[in-house]
């Protein structure tokens, strides 16, 4: 499309870099200073939108409780990052047990259980299998057949708490004279990826004596050894404060893909009584659990082993507990599997290398799995307090239940098998989990895009996507590889998508701005700048450079878009503000001016010609074969693109702005005309926005239905459907329903975005769904990690390394708030008053360093001249600056912040 047929459109975009504060913080002044709706959004010359409905209660409270048959379906991951999990049901029972380099639906040991034996004056000794009782149905061909033994009897009932990463099960039962409790977590810490990546389950039982006189009490859990089948060896092993079995298989050989070991190991026993069962006795029938559990129904002990052993082991703690006391019961489970090849775990290699070990980097700092779990036991305290801050800074953040919800149980898929570390560190992730394997290789640049939440909680595992994608995957025409083939630097898989592409760019930005690692980036920047011009090649993306994406563009839909629309193009817009600003940063202004005359066409020529009054649609285009470039055509789309199919149209698509959604969260400004940006959310909520979908008619895979709420991707009420219009436009994904919702409330649509944040979060109940791991192609799907984003809305905090710059402006209760923050360096909490009179600002760091040399406010009455600033008791010499709306404490001198400070603001 010739530039000479572009007309000029009003666009709301100010200069980058050095007034991003300006163009990221429009939201908040008004909010901050307590005279507009939170969240009030400017347009293009300070006036005012209109204010959005008050913001809901959310029914969805947090931490989250489930009850009776809400527990049904519940599976909370236990692991470490991409060290693979095991799943801890809705009952306090251990299952799917993904910890071999794979995905494997319902797959468990066929025993896997804790039991408890309780002896008190009063009565004689009660036993019971440590979980609740099984929820219906209870058919099968063998009944519930004899796997982990229903047929024993069980705990009465339990209430199941989650947040993300801990767990706790409270067990009811009145006939046991103790209460019992279970807490469940890896340690997991924001920034620490290593500290974060280990392959451990803690599950701590809490034992309360209820009488009034002395008791004893027994834990003993039994494990059967799950490495590979015949020729299983378990072995006591003892160490530092930790005693145990480690589990094996030297029968099998070093290069099967079970090959590894096991342990389960008991913590702190002290003064406790520790005995074990290397194996069940070996006999017929189900002789071994029978006198299992004779023997633990005695005496709370194990003291049955006998020379012909099953692969079943156990490890048992007895304890005496006062009367009124409680005693803990802290046992691990830990794994070691180093065998991952790329045919086990589903991922694609070049042709001869399906087998290669590429390994998990786990397994590159234990020996085997004893190794792993004397380690945490080591350093348990500190990884545990430090998962415990996380945790507590999440709960106590101002922002509803769903939100939190959302944002913390997204971030179990990065502790599933959809996330892991080769051998060499770099990080990894399928799209999903399918039953068996992992979903749709590659890393794949399109969906990956979407997520917030890898950049902001783990950093270096985000610029390790970013040095591969910069690296070999982009190849010398500047063509990246949507999807990486493993191992890498062999073969390249040779498709580019464009909107995967592009958002790569946008990510780049955003891990060098919470880094200000500017050598980082000097070193990716030539690549990048091919990546970028790579949209210009003949029969490209943009092969006429006039800042619009008219070539045939693959994107997420898994077909080509041919003609100009949003979805690759406002990613098209926002790779060019992000290579605008990388340009500058490393000195490139021919290259930064060049990008800034594109986008200003580009946006002025979206804003012109596809905004149809309501929202944006597609112009569909029509472009010979032969005049395509290399790696456009990925073969799932059009099969001719002249007379193409599978495309948008004139539909109201959820997605038509999520490169502008990005762009607030890389801290990008506005990519397009302020009012256009409102309208086309505003038709979402209209639209696309289902408060039921009894009646809502699609042939495609089905995510919500019945009386469900969520948001369809494509709503064709107002324009023509095409008769084959793209694929999936009918189904609804959590991911997208996350993206929109974060950019209504980055614009002011705060109301609106919690109510589709609150939609998506009630149909992961834990009874019509499992509540942590989100589907769409696979469980634990990477996109709805976009949830993250919210956070970030709601709190408006960033932080610019570069620039060494902290802003804040919540856009909800801005009188009284505090929030979790993060960035490369550095974590911790914020929070801020304001009354009539003052308004102060506090930020802790509870977790790394953090330079700081200005902090940016939302402006609040201009009358405030009157200032301090202090670290902990030192005064901070500063100067106070009016910036449009805001406050900027500009301090004499760098600060830094370390572990424990507090810098403390007032106006």
């Amino acid at each position: 499309m010739p530039s000479s047929t572009k007309k000029n459109g009003k666009n709301g975009q100010k200069r980058g870099r050095r007034t991003f504060l300006k163009t990221m913080t429009l939201g908040a002044s008004a909010a901050v200073s307590g005279k507009a709706a939170p969240g009030g959004a400017l347009q293009e010359g300070g006036g005012k939108l209109a204010p959005p409905k008050a913001v809901p209660r959310s029914a969805i409270e947090y931490p989250r409780v489930f009850t009776g048959s809400r527990r049904q379906m519940i599976s909370f991951p236990l692991g470490g990052v991409g060290a693979g999990s095991i799943g801890l049901g809705g009952r306090g029972q251990l299952q799917e047990w993904w910890i071999f380099n794979r995905p494997d639906k319902g797959k468990s040991p066929q025993y896997a259980f804790p039991a408890i034996w309780v002896e008190s004056r009063e009565r004689r000794p009660l036993v019971r299998v440590l979980e609740a009782r099984f929820m219906p149905p209870y058919e099968g061909s063998s009944g519930l057949g004899s796997d982990n033994v229903p047929g024993l009897p069980r705990l009465k009932s339990c209430t199941f708490t989650g947040e993300f990463p801990l767990a706790a099960v409270e067990f009811e039962d009145s006939s046991l004279p103790v209460k019992v409790t279970l807490e469940a977590f890896t340690p997991f810490i924001p920034l620490e990826a290593d500290d974060s990546g280990l392959p451990v389950a803690v599950l701590r039982y809490r034992v309360a004596n209820r009488q009034a006189s002395r008791l004893a009490a027994s834990i003993a859990f039994s494990i059967e050894n799950p490495v590979g089948k015949e020729g299983r060896a378990n072995e006591y092993r003892k160490g530092p404060g930790i005693e145990g079995l480690l589990m094996r298989n030297p029968f099998l050989p070093a290069t099967d893909s079970l090959a590894g070991s096991f342990a389960l190991s008991v913590l702190g026993a002290g003064a406790g009584d520790v005995t074990y069962l290397r194996g069940w006795p070996s006999a017929n029938w189900w002789q071994g659990p029978l006198l299992f559990w004779d023997d633990f129904s005695a005496d709370g002990k194990l003291n049955s082993e006998t020379p012909a052993r099953s692969p079943v082991g156990s490890v048992c703690l007895r304890r005496e507990i006062p009367a009124r006391g409680t005693a803990e019961y802290t046992f691990l489970l830990s794994w070691h599997f180093p065998n991952r090849t790329p045919k086990r775990c589903g991922w694609t290699a070049p042709k001869g290398h399906e087998n290669d070990v590429i390994g998990n980097y786990y397994c590159t700092r234990f020996a085997d799995a004893w190794k792993a779990a004397e380690y945490l036991a080591e350093h348990l305290p500190d990884l545990e307090a430090r998962t415990r801050q996380f945790a507590l800074a999440m709960r106590e953040s101002t922002f509803p239940g769903a939100v939190k919800d959302a944002a913390t149980a997204n971030l179990a898929t990065l502790a599933s098998p959809t996330s892991f570390r080769t051998a060499d560190g770099a990080f990894h992730g399928f799209e999903g989990c399918n039953e068996q394997a992992g979903c749709c290789f590659g890393s794949c640049t399109h969906v990956w895009n979407y997520e917030a939440a890898t950049a902001h909680v783990f950093p270096s595992l985000s610029r390790s996507l970013r040095e591969r994608q910069f690296g070999f995957l982009t190849d010398a025409e500047g063509r990246m590889d949507f999807r990486e083939l493993l191992p890498n630097g062999i073969e390249h898989w040779g498709f580019a998508a464009a909107d995967g592409q592009m958002g790569t760019i946008m990510k780049l930005y955003l891990d060098w701005r919470l880094s200000g690692n500017t050598e980082w980036l000097r070193r990716l920047w030539p690549t990048a700048k091919r990546a970028l011009g790579f949209a210009w090649i003949a029969g490209g993306w943009d092969a006429n450079r006039d800042g619009v994406m008219e070539g045939v563009q693959h994107n997420t839909y898994d077909v080509e878009f041919i003609g100009p629309n949003t979805l690759c193009g406002v990613w098209y817009l926002g790779a060019l503000r992000a290579g605008e600003e990388m340009a500058l940063a490393v000195g490139d202004r021919a290259s930064a001016a060049d990008y800034r005359r594109l986008f200003k066409l580009g946006s002025q020529w979206i804003d012109a010609n596809l905004f149809n009054g309501e929202f944006y649609i597609q112009k569909i285009g029509s472009i010979p074969r032969d005049q395509v470039a290399k790696g456009l055509l990925i073969g799932m789309g059009a099969a001719d693109p002249e007379h193409p199919t599978f495309q948008l149209g004139d539909g109201c698509f959820v997605d038509q702005l999520v490169g502008q959604y990005f762009a607030h969260v890389a801290g990008l400004g506005l990519l397009l005309d302020s009012k256009h940006i409102r309208s086309c959310l505003e038709s979402i909520y209209k639209y696309n926005f289902k408060r039921s979908l009894s009646d809502h008619e699609s042939v495609q895979r089905t995510y919500a239905l019945n009386d469900e709420s969520g948001v369809v991707i494509c709503d064709y009420s107002r324009g023509k459907r095409p008769e084959t219009p793209f694929p999936y436009y009918a189904e609804l994904w959590t991911g997208l329903e996350y993206s929109v919702a974060a950019l209504m409330i980055f614009t002011g649509m705060v109301s609106q975005g919690l109510e589709l944040i609150e939609s998506a979060r009630r149909r992961y109940d834990g009874e019509r769904r499992n509540a942590w791991g989100e589907a769409e192609c696979g469980y634990f799907y990477a996109r709805p990690m976009a949830s993250w984003a919210a956070l970030l809305a709601l709190s408006g905090f960033r932080y610019n390394a570069a620039e060494k710059n902290v802003t804040a402006e919540p856009r909800i209760q801005p009188a009284r708030f505090s929030s979790f923050w993060s960035a490369a360096t550095a974590w911790g909490t914020f929070s801020q008053t304001i009354d009539e009179r003052n308004a102060s600002f506090s930020l802790s760091v509870i977790h790394g360093e953090l330079a700081c040399r200005s902090v940016t406010l939302a402006g609040g009455t201009q009358g405030r001249t009157a200032s301090s600033a202090s670290l902990g008791p030192q005064r901070l010499e500063h100067k106070l600056r009016r910036q449009d709306d805001h406050w900027v404490f500009l301090f004499a001198q760098e600060v830094l912040l370390s572990k424990g400070d507090r810098l403390s603001l007032l106006l």
